[in-house]
């Protein structure tokens, strides 16, 4: 085993490890009813590719994978992470398990082409990636508080499949071997960024100030989750991927714009019943810095940084 791949090994037990610990301390442990072993590999196997894919593991693929049939079946393994949790708690549903296939093998049966980047099968497939996170279609499948994201994770490993496996369009930045730069470029862009954020939020009403002192567990606990849960995913779709196809046909600028108002958007429906306006704005306006924090080095941990530096901070003192 290579010195990358041991350590990539190494990184991926420890994530889990925190995870658990994460979730015993926000009581996510409790809430799977003695099923804690089932939740955890679950996760794993939701994460592995995630994990692997951040190391490397695209190109040990491509080089393997020469069936045009066997690169669309891959995906369908991800269905593994579904039925490690549901089966032994007698909650497994057809008609989530057959919608996530359905997506698992929709994506490498769009992108299994040789069109210039983008066609109209790069928007169909970002398309359906994204109506089935942003409308919560598959939350159902892991009923559990707490564990509803988990379909997003299977989404991004497809996704990431599909745009590093099956088309590699280049440019994406999925890397997890952090540089200094990425903690640099970063946290910088949250630093621009916050001062705009309290002027607006402060004035529509839209943020409120908690005085609450909060353990660095707790902080580092809901950072950790928020970055793999909620920043990556967010990141690749919005930058690595759109941001990345949008930029070759209309430049830079234009791209940054386009794609931070359509990231605004994504949360029109987010804490409230119809059109969260402020939500969208200040959304819009978040989308610029990540994106400024991403172009700087075309790295999704540098943007994927600010963004849950943001989330994190805004959940805990100013939601």
């Amino acid at each position: 085993m290579s010195r990358r791949a041991a350590g990539a090994t190494a990184g991926f037990a420890a994530l889990i490890f925190c995870f658990y610990i994460a979730g015993r301390y926000f009581g996510v442990a409790n809430r799977v009813e003695g099923h804690l072993g089932s939740a955890l590999v679950s996760l794993a196997l939701a994460l592995a590719p995630y994990w692997a894919f951040g190391f490397g593991f695209d190109g040990f693929l491509r080089a393997r994978l020469k069936s045009r049939a066997i690169r669309i079946l891959t995906p369908a393994a991800l269905i593994l992470s579904y039925l490690a949790f549901t089966i032994s708690r007698g909650e497994f549903r057809w008609d989530m398990c057959s919608g996530m296939m359905a997506v698992f093998l929709l994506i490498p049966v769009l992108l299994e082409t040789r069109a210039p980047a983008p066609s109209w099968r790069d928007w169909a497939a970002l398309a359906v990636l994204g109506i089935a996170v942003d409308l919560h279609v598959f939350d159902r499948a892991w009923p559990v508080p707490g564990l509803s994201a988990m379909p997003k994770l299977l989404f991004v490993d497809v996704g990431l499949y599909g745009y590093l496996v099956i088309r590699p369009i280049g440019g994406v930045g999925f890397d997890f071997a952090a540089r200094l730069s990425d903690l640099r470029n970063g946290l910088r862009e949250f630093l621009w960024f916050t001062p705009i954020a309290l002027a607006f939020g402060l004035a529509t009403s839209f943020l409120h100030v908690h005085a609450i002192a909060a353990s660095p567990l707790w902080f580092g606990a809901g950072w950790l989750f928020t970055l793999f849960f909620v920043a990556i995913p967010e990141e690749l779709f919005f930058r690595g991927l759109m941001l990345n196809l949008m930029e070759r046909r209309m430049g830079t600028r234009w791209a940054l714009v386009a794609s931070s108002i359509l990231f605004g958007l994504a949360h029109f429906n987010k804490r409230a019943k119809y059109f969260n306006w402020r939500y969208v704005i200040l959304a819009a306006i978040a989308g610029v810095f990540y994106g400024r924090a991403w172009l700087k080095e075309r790295s999704l941990l540098a943007s994927s940084i600010t963004h849950a530096t943001v989330d994190t901070v805004w959940s805990i003192w100013l939601r």
